[in-house]
């Protein structure tokens, strides 16, 4: 049995095991890894497969490589367009982390090639310069860098900086002439678009060669005005640093939003005066001590033309970016302010809180004050290529533009919020709530360049309804003023404010309107001069009423009791200085003589600062308010200094265009 199973068992089969090392087993072509092992292992799947399967394989393959070339050749130049781009951004990357300079305008680079900068030939043909490209913020946004007026003014007063003239084919000297503590040799952006939601070519511009012009001494008139102005301005040092307004007969201050309104406002100018040591303490100030981050609640329109507008300007005449870092602290902080219905702006904002509001007795804005803010937010968005802040006022305007209820281009004084609706219908006047509405439909064709056709249209419209609905004349001196209109009646009543009205006009004139708005002008400033020289103390009352029939020993001239306070205000005086700047009449000179000595006379604390006064037809008693307003320093002050300097290039108005508040700000493109 045993054998006849072993027969059948199958063949018995020995095993032998052996263990070969790396080398060998290298060598014997084994697995190892390698890179040489894989190649192979890969061929080996290659050849296993099918003839369809690797045609497949190839075709993508070829497809591919097809795709990439042409992606690389519609491609490539952009990719090397955006590599410079941003190379070129680095390299303008400005000194204050975070924030864009768009325009670094008092401090361009040299330029060898275009070194004598002189004026613009009027109307004429121009050819561009060669500027280096330098681009910020959105693509339709182009900011270059300004023309720069190397002719250097030396001073005549101790407290300026005296400098030596430039030499045109000096760059090292041609940098000292960027900055002047008179301000003049200060030139604005000429060829830097407004942002739009069209890319437009900024106009070709040549420079002509002027002949350097001799320096301007400062003359005995201004230097009483430096002195006015060194005096009130002891006062807010010595009594109210650092707190918005002086009452210099209680030596204290009082508070209205609590940020330095009076220092702020008056930067520019002691910067355009050449007070040099008081600018510097003040910058100090600013620096140190000026912070928005606080709970407070701030009135859109003043904070703006003062707070907004001070710090644009003195930018722009200093260029230092401390002030333009602060300017576009306090415009995102306003901007809160547009957030309504009707994208008519509240009139309050909480800079802090980030939140606005209404007045708490209406949800009304004045037409004034939402109307003229826009100067300074372009302004805004022009240096910082952020385009929210133009787009804001401009809708602004678009929409008043659109609303009915006006008469022959006259807009009534209050607009609501919610509606975004004229309200109180039938009220018209050039005095409060109303008045820069005209001046900054003028303002702001000037700031863009006489581009913007519809707002002259609609300044010239309203200066026709002037004429025929609010044009009178007085008795017995026949002095033509402007009145108002209320339901069809008309009120022989005319505020100091409308005294904007004559330089508005001639400022009109000078850039090419008809030359029946200087007559006017003329007829208007003599208006506005009588309202002082027919006063007791030779100081106007903030409101005067005409005679419009004579009377016998009546002048032309009435006060009642509530209207016989004086507030330090510029509007003639500003006018004044308009007037003289276009005419050269030295009679406008004279009359603004004897307000600046009416104003030593009845509104100066010998402690320092002047005081807004009740009664201007007592010269004996003016009964002062115990209040120096900040414009006193911002615009009354600096318009005397202006008007008093034979210095067209002192702030030139081909160049300049000012802000309601007196901030001169550069026009976009010259005319």
């Amino acid at each position: 049995m045993y054998s006849a199973a072993a027969a059948a068992s199958p063949p018995r089969r020995d095993f032998i095991s052996v263990t070969l090392s790396p080398e060998e087993a290298v060598r014997a072509g084994g697995y190892n890894n390698s890179k040489a092992w894989r190649r192979r292992s890969c061929w080996r799947k290659w050849k296993q497969l099918s003839r369809l399967q690797r045609s497949i394989v190839l075709f993508l393959f070829a497809f591919l490589a097809v795709c990439g070339v042409i992606s690389y050749t519609s491609m490539g130049e952009p990719w090397k367009s955006l590599t410079n781009k941003s190379l070129d951004d680095q390299r303008m990357e400005p000194e204050v982390p975070g924030l864009k300079l768009a325009n670094p305008a008092v401090l361009p680079a040299p330029q060898k090639a275009d070194v004598n900068l002189g004026k613009y030939p009027e109307l004429s043909p121009q050819k561009p310069p060669k500027l280096p490209h330098v681009r910020r913020g959105p693509s339709n946004l182009q900011i270059k860098p300004p023309w720069r007026d190397v002719r250097l003014k030396t001073q005549h007063d101790t407290s300026r900086i005296v400098e030596e003239p430039v030499q045109p084919d000096k760059e090292e000297q041609m940098e000292k002439s960027v900055i002047s503590w008179r301000g003049a040799v200060i030139e604005p952006d000429q060829t830097a678009e407004p942002p739009s939601s069209k890319i437009k070519e900024p106009e070709k511009q040549s420079v002509e060669a002027e002949d350097p012009k001799e320096p301007v001494p400062i003359n005995e008139r201004q230097m009483a005005v430096m002195e006015a102005f060194r005096h009130a301005w002891k006062g807010y040092k010595d009594f109210a640093w650092g707190h918005d307004e002086l009452k210099p007969l209680s030596k204290s201050y009082s508070e209205w939003f609590g940020l330095g309104l009076t220092l702020i406002d008056a930067l520019d100018t002691m910067w355009i005066l050449g007070l040099k040591e008081e600018f510097e303490e003040a910058r100090k100030w600013v620096a140190n001590d000026l912070v928005f981050d606080k709970n407070v609640d701030v009135n859109l329109f003043e904070s703006t033309i003062r707070i907004l507008g001070g710090l644009l300007s003195t930018y722009h005449l200093s260029g230092d970016s401390l002030f333009l870092e602060k300017a576009k602290d306090i415009g995102t902080r306003l901007m809160p302010a547009f957030n309504t219905p009707s994208k008519i702006p509240y009139s309050d904002v909480n800079i802090g809180r980030g939140t606005a509001h209404p007045p708490r007795w209406t949800s009304d804005s004045t037409v004034a004050e939402v109307t003229s803010i826009q100067l300074e937010f372009r302004e805004l968005s022009r240096l910082t290529g952020d385009e929210k802040f133009q787009k804001a006022v401009d809708e602004v305007m678009k929409h008043v533009r659109t609303l009915s209820g006006k008469n022959d281009g006259l807009v009534p004084m209050f607009i609501n919020t919610n509606s975004g609706q004229f309200t109180h219908l039938g009220v018209y006047t050039l005095g409060a709530r109303a008045d820069s509405y005209y001046e900054y439909l003028l303002k702001q064709w000037i700031q863009g360049g006489k581009k913007e056709n519809e707002l002259l249209e609609d300044y010239m419209r309203a200066i026709e309804g002037v004429k025929k609905h609010l044009l009178q004349r007085s008795q017995p001196k026949k002095l033509t003023f402007v009145g108002e209109l209320a339901h069809g009646h008309f009120s022989a009543k005319m505020d100091h404010l409308v005294c904007f009205l004559p330089g508005t006009l001639a400022l009109g004139a000078h850039n090419g309107l008809t030359a029946d708005h200087m007559k006017l002008a003329e007829a208007l400033i003599e208006t506005c001069y009588q309202m002082y020289a027919q006063v007791e103390t030779g100081l106007s009352p903030e409101i005067v009423h005409f005679n419009l029939h004579a009377q016998k020993g009546h002048k032309d001239v009435e006060i009642k009791p509530a209207d016989r306070h004086n507030l330090l205000r510029p509007e003639t005086v500003e006018s004044l200085f308009y007037m003289y700047r276009f005419t050269g009449d030295k009679k406008y000179q004279d009359w603004g003589w004897e307000i600046l000595q009416n104003f030593n006379k009845y509104t100066r604390v010998p402690t320092g600062g002047y005081t807004s006064i009740n009664n201007v037809q007592n010269p004996s008693n003016p009964e002062p308010r115990d209040k120096m307003e900040s414009f006193f320093l911002g615009e009354t002050l600096k318009y005397m200094f202006l008007l008093f300097s034979d210095d067209i290039d002192l702030i030139n108005l081909d160049k300049y265009v000012f802000n309601t508040e007196a901030h001169p700000l550069p026009i976009w493109v010259p005319a």
